[in-house]
């Protein structure tokens, strides 16, 4: 019994130091955007998200490789690349990062980290119905509470969209972001299940399939390639290192999570990620956080918690 409430506290810290980690990777995001923006106005404002979430996952790579051969165990990681459940990881790479990240940075873009951070934060309840079709997990009362309550606290939130300008893609996106995020979820525990593929090899999969969709697809589709090697020339890179620094922590920690307590209770946790988010967005960007966004922000977290409550 105690092995079994040492795994449990060990799942929600995990999923606790996720969500902050990932928190202060949505607050500096802006800021290489802005940068990259500032090369070209016209066509950069399309492609920095783009390319940041590139480099993102790029360098995630790299992190993930350095601590993998620093615990041993990236050899054994590349031998399980063969392993059949891999195809679940690669499916939730391509949704979490190519299609997740992009529309979560292109609404970053549109809207702002705060914004986003707020909108996306409904993963965990569109992530528990699909783990419940999928998995099997029992949703009780209390589940069905929080979907209602995240629920109304997005239609609170949709006051903000102001639909003479292009503020609205922003909100498309960040929809988008949440299915494919909740999604994501679901299909890491599907590709960890049992002892074959454990969560720093799936980890290493979703950034690999994600950095390589990005970088010989996307970025030469949208013709990318020169201001992606311009971005990497500027000393902005050195913060897109540092935070994919972040967002590889952040994914560690929240894959050990999912595996440990379960993919509803994790995101529940996880999504603690808002309220740093906007605290670090408001403290280092100087940022202008309504009450309306806190108020909605705070029915959503609480709704969340409520999915994720056992």
């Amino acid at each position: 019994m105690n092995k079994k409430y040492s795994k449990i506290n060990k799942g929600i810290r995990n999923g606790l130091f996720s969500a902050i980690t990932w928190g202060a990777d949505t607050a500096l995001v802006g800021i290489v955007i802005t940068s990259i923006s500032n090369i070209s106005f016209y066509k950069a404002i399309f492609l920095a998200p783009f390319i940041t979430a590139f480099l993102h996952d790029l360098f995630s790579v790299i992190w993930v490789t350095i601590y993998l051969f620093l615990r041993r165990e990236l050899k054994n990681s590349i031998t399980k690349l063969k392993l059949k459940n891999t195809k679940e990881i690669i499916l939730g790479g391509l949704l979490g990062g190519p299609v997740g990240m992009t529309c979560y940075l292109l609404s970053i873009n549109y809207i702002g980290p705060s914004y986003t951070a707020c909108i996306t934060a409904l993963y965990p309840a569109f992530g528990a119905l699909l783990a419940k079709v999928i998995l099997k997990e029992r949703l009780n009362k209390k589940v069905w509470i929080g979907i209602l309550l995240s629920l109304i606290g997005i239609v609170f939130l949709s006051d903000f969209i102001r639909f003479k300008d292009m503020d609205i893609l922003g909100y498309i996106f960040a929809t988008v972001c949440l299915v494919a995020w909740g999604s994501e979820a679901v299909l890491c525990s599907l590709g960890t299940r049992g002892e074959g593929l454990d969560t720093d090899t799936a980890l290493f999969v979703r950034q690999l399939t994600s950095a390589i969709v990005y970088g010989f697809l996307i970025i030469p589709i949208i013709g990318g390639l020169d201001l992606t090697i311009t971005s990497l020339l500027k000393p902005e890179v050195l913060i897109i290192i540092f935070i994919s620094l972040l967002g590889t922590s952040s994914y560690l920690f929240y894959y050990s999570s999912i595996k440990k307590i379960g993919p509803s209770k994790a995101m529940g946790i996880n999504i603690t990620y808002f309220l740093w988010a906007v605290i670090i967005d408001a403290v280092i960007l100087n940022s202008n956080i309504s009450v309306k966004v806190i108020i909605s922000g705070c029915m959503i977290l609480l709704g969340s918690y409520l999915i994720a409550k056992d």
